[in-house]
């Protein structure tokens, strides 16, 4: 008789103020894929999904109600916000695994960080954990009853008191084979609720690809590296269409770049189209590959509503130190015929990067206002473990490694200006940003809002004020 697996992830929305002001929550995608594989091969699965929950005790419930033989932890390593491998999450997952131990479960793990730091992992009492892309090791681990774990590669665990680790078989496997994702095991009507009244539409998440082959030197790649492995285009469809039926119209696709492949966009788009899909589409891209062949245009057709760009900086210099691989013609072009076919496009900002200028900074606010995005997200340069820029910073970490929150900002390495700075100039770009769209946008806005407009210009100089004399501390 197989054995009963509790699966669980430990992005607890709650515990990180930003993410949940922002009222976006998405289930954990790459948790309940784990789960649709393990029940078809016969275990009995359920799920602890921390997403929305209070506290961690929460899972205390389902580890006396259910009794599993296995907790095993392992996180939506889709969703970019479990990459950032947050001090606060760590910690939460320590809770779960001291909590599973006590329910008497062997414990497995799988994360970006439990891979960069498994030893700490091992030390509160994981039993294993799974390094990098793990559904085949998950598998092959249990259908071995966690016997003869020498064997096997893609893991750690501890032997005699000795941390043993190897690193995971360079794998492709085949996408289209595994399972539709446990979607059963969600509470679905938690995550609309939330989403009809923070938003007013329902939008859950997918990934269609994994792995980015670019070279980013900042960008942490623990679980999938720089392979590119594809999900086929009518694969992808048929879980859209069981997740219209849920009653979600709107989509996040949470791949690190959609759409890559070589006709795969012009494929799906033919698919969506002959099934009548009505869907709207949120995706991650590069600027240079939307500008090829009619990529935005079957895009467009596919049902494509908001194309998150990672411009990162205004400042050419500062982009190739970054080996980002893109120019700001590229990025200006891109946004500009994506704005006039009416898809909303929106910035990924990065400050803080190695060499960067306050001219740096001012190309960066100035592409802001010239580009006027739809949205930015901005962050401050936060070197994780296995990129070329953590080499590069790791010999000025003090105690700091990672950053508490995703709110956090702190700067751990020394960069040219302080972290007050950093955060007060986080403060002023989205207050400066603000101002600039009101002034675009203002023939558009209700009354209420222009006779908020000086009170808004106050808080921009105020934070320009602020943010100035930090720069002449620095």
């Amino acid at each position: 008789m197989k054995k009963k697996i509790l699966f669980a992830n430990t992005y607890f929305y709650r515990f990180d103020k930003k993410q949940w002001k922002a009222q976006k929550p998405y289930p954990p995608y790459g948790t309940i894929l784990a789960a649709a594989i393990m029940r078809e091969l016969g275990y009995e699965v359920d799920l602890f999904d921390a997403s929305l929950v209070e506290t961690t005790l929460g899972i205390k419930s389902k580890l006396e109600n259910f009794r599993p033989d296995y907790l095993i932890i392992f996180d939506d390593n889709f969703n970019y916000l479990s990459k950032m491998c947050l001090t606060v999450m760590r910690e939460a997952c320590f809770e779960l695994i001291n909590l599973g131990k006590a329910a008497d479960c062997k414990i497995i793990v799988n994360s970006a960080d439990a891979t960069d730091h498994f030893e700490k992992y091992l030390k509160v009492g994981a039993d294993i954990i799974l390094l990098g892309e793990a559904e085949q090791t998950l598998q092959d681990i249990l259908e071995n009853d966690l016997k003869d774990l020498d064997k096997f590669k893609g893991i750690a665990f501890l032997k005699e008191e000795e941390i043993i680790s190897v690193q995971p078989k360079n794998s492709t496997p085949a996408l289209d084979t595994y399972p539709t994702p446990a979607w059963d095991l969600i509470q679905l009507s938690d995550y609309e609720h939330i989403w009809m009244k923070s938003q007013g539409y329902f939008s859950l998440n997918i990934a269609t690809t994994r792995g980015c082959p670019f070279k980013c030197n900042w960008c942490a790649k623990p679980i999938y590296g720089n392979r590119y492995n594809s999900r086929s285009p009518q694969n992808v469809v048929d879980e859209l269409t069981i997740l219209v039926k849920k009653g979600a119209a709107h989509f996040w696709i949470s791949d690190d770049i959609f759409g890559l492949k070589p006709g795969w966009v012009k494929e799906f788009k033919e698919i969506v189209q002959v099934q009548k899909l009505e869907i709207r589409l949120k995706i991650q891209s590069r600027a240079d590959l939307l500008l090829k062949e009619n990529t935005i245009q079957d895009l467009i057709e596919a049902g494509l509503d908001e194309v998150w760009i990672g411009a990162e900086s205004g400042s050419q210099k500062i982009l190739d130190a970054m080996d980002k691989g893109i120019t700001i013609e590229e990025i200006e072009k891109s946004t500009q015929l994506l704005q006039r076919k009416g898809v909303k496009v929106a910035f990924f900002l990065q400050y803080g990067y190695l060499g960067e200028q306050w001219a740096d900074i001012q190309k960066t606010l100035l592409m802001v206002k010239k580009l006027m995005p739809d949205d930015i997200g901005i962050s401050i340069s936060y070197p994780l473990p296995g990129t070329g820029f953590y080499e590069r910073v790791k010999a000025q970490f003090e105690k700091k490694r990672n950053w508490e929150n995703s709110d956090d900002l702190c700067m751990m390495y020394k960069a040219t200006y302080s972290t007050k700075f950093y955060r007060q100039l986080y403060e002023y770009t989205h207050r400066f940003y603000q101002k600039e769209k009101t002034i675009k946008s203002w023939r558009k806005m209700p009354m209420l809002s222009l006779l908020k407009f000086p009170y808004q210009l106050i808080r921009v100089q105020l934070s320009n004020q602020r943010m100035k004399m930090l720069l002449n501390e620095g």
